[in-house]
């Protein structure tokens, strides 16, 4: 009997909150509605399961509700924060790729190491046109890189100049070029073109590009 009458209780007192809100507040019911039933299901599930695309729309979600509205999410502010910025970094995560050349044969880089020892005249393109008469096709920087990984440097002195050396002499007429990016607040990524010196170190700056094609390097 107590329950019962509990019960007639609460349906009164909801069907008098309601004639006070008049007819418009069908949509607020409804959502007392879901969220009474969305904690029924927090006491059933302590921990729902979800997917990559629910992760991605909560956390767009929560970009544009208040702080103090981030109570109606199933999880805590500091997962959904580390959701967003995980997405935001996933926006310049780029395929891993092996970085350099793929390695040469054991047999080759041993022929050009034999070739370099027994013809100290000959140089990196000398090598490489031998090579080429094989029909092995290498180049020029791998064959440096080769030698000098052996201790052999450029010819015609390779065993008493290194290659070091060499571009200390040298570095007065060297001026190397490369890019380095920059990404900015509005998840843009810019390219810097600068040349350095390699006697002096000094840096210039070239130009800042977002799409660094042929025609505008050059």
């Amino acid at each position: 009997m107590l329950p019962r009458l509990a019960y007639l209780t609460l349906c009164r007192s909801i069907q008098f909150l309601a004639l006070l809100a008049g007819g418009g507040a069908a949509k607020d019911w409804e959502i007392l509605v879901l969220c009474h039933q969305l904690t029924v299901l927090r006491r059933q599930v302590p921990r729902p399961r979800l997917e990559p695309a629910d992760r991605a729309l909560l956390a767009a979600i929560s970009r544009v509700l208040s702080r103090s509205r981030w109570s109606c999410f199933l999880v805590k502010p500091e997962t959904l924060l580390r959701w967003h910025r995980r997405l935001v970094a996933g926006a310049w995560t780029y395929p891993h790729r092996q970085p350099g050349r793929p390695p040469l044969a054991r047999e080759v880089e041993q022929l050009i190491v034999r070739l370099a020892r027994e013809n100290p005249c000959w140089g990196y393109q000398r090598i490489k046109g031998e090579l080429g008469g094989l029909g092995i096709q290498v180049s020029a920087t791998t064959i440096r890189v080769m030698l000098h990984r052996h201790g052999l440097g450029p010819a015609p002195r390779r065993t008493t100049t290194t290659w070091r050396a060499f571009l200390r002499r040298q570095a007065a007429g060297i001026i190397a070029c490369d890019f380095f990016t920059v990404d900015t607040v509005w998840l843009r990524r810019l390219y810097v073109l600068f040349f350095i010196e390699h006697d002096t170190r000094v840096v210039h700056l070239a130009g800042v590009t977002a799409n660094p094609d042929g025609a505008w390097v050059t």
